[in-house]
């Protein structure tokens, strides 16, 4: 029935430095803008033809304040998880060195402008996601 993760929804108060941080930092590409008025109040970044980051402006019936968020951080997978790193920070942005995780995939970590957890995640020939073994924690 469910077919994968269609968009993951966050709450700005700043969508030009949610553009740079998605679509230049991280070299996603802007799908669509949503308007209302006549106004851009948000966006769709892709990550692929079906999966997608949809950004809204914070307004009067949708304050950032009265946001409760549950989700601790989403994870974008990567090809090549040095040459990402290595491009997030010549683009300015903080991110972390890379670690074996305990699923044996490559993580990084990273935030964006509102302060939302991104994991940069590439598999490896190991990683309990490929060959479904149980994943002990060190943490």
């Amino acid at each position: 029935m469910i077919k994968s993760i269609a968009h993951i929804c966050i709450l700005t108060r700043d969508l030009d430095a949610c553009e740079r941080f998605y679509c230049g930092a991280l070299g996603l590409n802007k799908k669509f803008d949503f308007l209302r008025n006549g106004s851009v109040f948000g966006f769709y970044v892709e990550i692929n033809d079906h999966n997608f980051i949809e950004i809204f402006l914070e307004n009067d019936e949708r304050p950032l304040e009265a946001a409760k968020p549950t989700v601790m951080h989403f994870c974008l997978e990567v090809d090549d998880i040095d040459a990402t790193i290595n491009d997030i920070r010549i683009a300015g942005i903080e991110v972390t060195d890379k670690k074996l995780g305990s699923d044996r995939s490559w993580q990084a970590w990273l935030k964006d402008p509102n302060e939302v957890r991104i994991e940069l995640h590439q598999y490896t020939d190991q990683s309990s996601q490929r060959l479904g073994t149980n994943c002990t924690v060190n943490w």
